[in-house]
C-alpha cells in the first residue's frame, strides 16, 4: 500500500507549533550550553558531530547546559523559503498541478513549494509570479528583467522591457520582522494574516476561490480565421461560472495572445471553448494551459500558496550586568530549544526571562580576588570522609568571588558514552557541594592561588544573596544564593528538549551579543 504525508500536515504542524510556543499556557525557552566540546571530540571544530536523540543524551544536555532564555510570541515567526529576485533569472510560474510526472520549469522541481515561484524585492515586498513569459516558443519560461515594486491589488507587469512577466503582490515584510527572521535562505511570512487590517486588501480582493487570472498559450495553431483579429467574451468552461477569454489572432492567423477578461469563480479546471465564443478552430487547433489558482484565490491564505512549513525561532543573546546568566570567557558549543521547563525545585514551569542551569560557589578568603581556576578543569570539596563533590569550573568571577560549574557524570563513574569507568577517582558518586560537610569535611574549595572557603554568611533560605556592594558598587549574581550555594534557576531533565545543534565553539566576551535563528522544518 502506498501513501504519503502531505505538505498540508507539515503547514499544519508548523502553525501547531507557533500557537503552542505562543500560548500562556506554555514556556518555551532557547538554550546555550557546552563549554568543554573538545572533551567530547578532539575535531569538534573543525566537524562538529550530529546530535543524538536518546534519553541519555537529553540528560548530557541538560547537564551541559549553561543558561536559557525565555522565547516569547515576538520570537516566533512562519518562514518560507527565500527567493530575493535577481535581473536575468528565470523563475518558475504558480501551477497548482506541479508533480513528480509534470515538473515546473525551469527549475525542474517536483513540487510547488520546491519551485521558485515567488520572489522579494530589494525593498521586501513580496510578489507571486502568475506567468514567467512562458509560450510555444519559450516553453520553460524567460528570463526575469523588471523588478516589481507596485503595490496594485490585482497582477500586473513589472515593467516595460516585455520580458513576459506578471506578478501579483502579496504583503511587505515588516521593518521588526527583517531584523529578527530575515536570513540567507528564509523570510518571514505575516504571523496574523488571516486578521491583520494591514493585511485585509490583498486578503479581501482574493474575494472568489476558483476565480481565473492567468492562461498559458501551450501551441498557437494555425489557420485561424480572419488574420489581425480580436475575440472577445471566449467563454472558460469547466466546473466554475463565468470566466472570459480575449484572443489576438496575429497577421500569420496564429494566436498571438490571450487575458484573462472576467475571472469568474469556482473553477478548480477549465478549459478554452472556442466554438462557444466563435473562434475558428483552424487547420490546427490551438492549445491553451487554464492555470487554476489556489483555494480562496490568490493571497486568501499565504501560509498554504506560499507553502509555510517551516519555523523560525530567534532569540537574542546578549550580557546583562543586573543578570549575567550567559557568561564570558568560556565557550558555547551547542544551542537548543526546550518545551516547558520547570523551574528548579517545582513542578510549575519555568517563567523567567532568563534562567541559569549552572551551579554557583560564593567564595571567600585570602587572595580571591586574585585567584584562579582552569576553565573546564576540576574544583573539588571534600564533603566528608571518603567523599568527594567534583564540578567543571564555567566562569569564576575574581571580583565577586562567584565560580559557576556543572558537574560531569564523566569526572565520576562514568564515561561521556555512558559507559563505566575502572577505578574512578572520585567514586560513583556525583556529591553535590555543600555548604555544611559531613565528619571528616570542609568548605575549603582549592584554586591555583591557594585555598578559598565557601562564604556560609552568604544569603539564608530566608534572605537569600541576589548582589553584593564592593566599594560602593553593587554587584548582581545571577542566581540566588544560600549559605554561599546556589543552585540552577531552571530543574534539570524537566521538559522537552525539542531541537539541538552542535556548532563550531564560540568564546563569549563582556561585550558580545548573539543573534541566533533557529530553523525548524516540518
Amino acid at each position: 500500500m502506498s501513501a504519503i504525508i502531505t505538505d498540508q500536515l507539515r503547514i499544519l504542524n508548523a502553525k501547531n507549533f507557533v500557537s503552542a510556543a505562543t500560548s500562556s499556557v506554555n514556556s518555551y525557552y532557547s538554550f546555550v550550553g557546552l563549554p568543554n566540546p573538545t572533551n567530547y571530540s578532539s575535531t569538534w571544530d573543525a566537524n562538529p558531530p550530529s546530535p543524538k536523540d536518546s534519553f541519555d543524551q537529553e540528560d548530557d544536555y541538560w547537564d551541559t547546559m549553561i543558561a536559557l532564555k525565555k522565547i516569547t510570541a515576538s520570537d516566533v515567526r512562519r518562514v518560507v523559503s527565500k527567493h530575493t529576485w535577481t535581473s536575468g533569472i528565470t523563475y518558475d510560474m504558480y501551477r497548482g498541478d506541479i508533480s513528480r510526472t509534470n515538473t515546473a520549469k525551469p527549475s525542474g522541481a517536483t513540487n510547488l513549494y520546491s519551485a521558485k515561484y515567488f520572489i522579494v524585492n530589494e525593498d521586501f515586498k513580496v510578489y507571486i509570479c502568475l506567468q514567467n513569459g512562458t509560450d510555444p516558443e519559450n516553453v520553460s519560461g524567460r528570463p526575469s528583467l523588471d523588478q516589481p515594486t507596485f503595490t496594485d491589488l490585482e497582477p500586473k507587469a513589472a515593467g516595460d522591457s516585455g520580458d513576459g512577466y506578471i506578478w501579483k503582490y502579496l504583503f511587505t515584510i515588516k521593518p521588526g520582522d527583517i531584523a529578527k527572521f530575515d536570513s540567507t535562505n528564509f523570510m518571514p511570512v505575516p504571523d496574523d494574516w488571516e486578521t491583520s487590517t494591514a493585511n485585509a486588501a490583498v486578503r479581501d480582493n482574493a474575494s472568489s476561490s476558483g476565480q481565473l487570472k492567468i492562461i498559458t498559450i501551450t501551441n498557437r495553431g494555425a489557420g485561424i480565421g480572419t488574420a489581425n483579429r480580436t475575440y472577445t467574451g471566449v467563454p472558460v468552461s469547466g466546473d466554475g461560472s463565468g470566466a472570459e477569454a480575449t484572443i489576438v489572432i496575429n497577421n500569420d492567423s496564429k494566436v498571438e495572445s490571450i487575458n484573462i477578461a472576467k475571472g469568474g469563480s469556482g473553477y478548480t479546471y477549465g478549459s478554452v471553448d472556442l466554438v462557444s465564443g466563435g473562434v475558428p478552430t483552424g487547420t490546427t487547433s490551438p492549445i491553451f494551459n487554464v492555470i487554476i489558482p489556489p483555494q480562496g484565490g490568490h493571497g486568501a491564505d499565504i501560509y498554504r500558496e506560499l507553502g509555510a512549513n517551516n519555523v523560525l525561532v530567534y532569540s537574542k543573546i546578549e550580557n546583562d550586568i543586573e543578570n549575567p546568566d550567559f557568561i564570558t570567557g568560556n565557550q558555547i558549543a551547542r544551542i537548543g530549544v526546550v518545551e516547558n521547563p520547570e523551574a528548579y525545585d517545582s513542578t510549575s514551569n519555568l517563567t523567567l526571562s532568563k534562567a541559569s542551569a549552572l551551579y554557583g560557589l560564593k567564595l571567600i578568603g585570602a587572595g580571591y580576588t586574585t585567584a584562579t581556576f582552569d576553565l573546564d578543569g576540576q574544583v573539588t570539596q571534600t564533603v566528608g570522609v571518603g567523599s568527594t563533590a567534583v564540578g567543571r569550573v564555567v566562569s569564576y568571577d575574581q571580583t565577586t568571588g562567584v565560580l559557576k560549574y556543572w558537574q560531569d557524570k564523566s569526572l565520576v563513574g562514568f564515561n561521556t558514552n555512558g559507559s563505566l569507568k575502572t577505578d574512578p577517582t572520585y567514586g560513583y558518586s556525583l556529591h553535590a557541594f555543600t555548604a555544611t560537610p559531613t565528619t571528616g569535611g570542609s568548605v575549603n574549595i582549592a584554586s591555583n592561588e591557594g585555598t578559598l572557603g565557601i562564604d556560609t554568611n552568604f544569603g539564608t533560605t530566608g534572605s537569600p544573596g541576589i548582589s553584593t556592594v564592593i566599594n560602593n558598587r553593587t554587584y548582581y549574581l545571577g542566581q540566588s544564593f544560600t549559605q554561599g550555594i546556589s543552585n540552577p534557576e531552571v530543574k534539570k531533565y524537566s521538559g522537552n528538549i525539542i531541537y539541538v545543534d552542535n556548532r563550531p565553539a564560540i568564546t563569549r566576551s563582556a561585550n558580545q551579543r548573539e543573534d541566533i535563528k533557529v530553523i525548524l522544518q516540518f
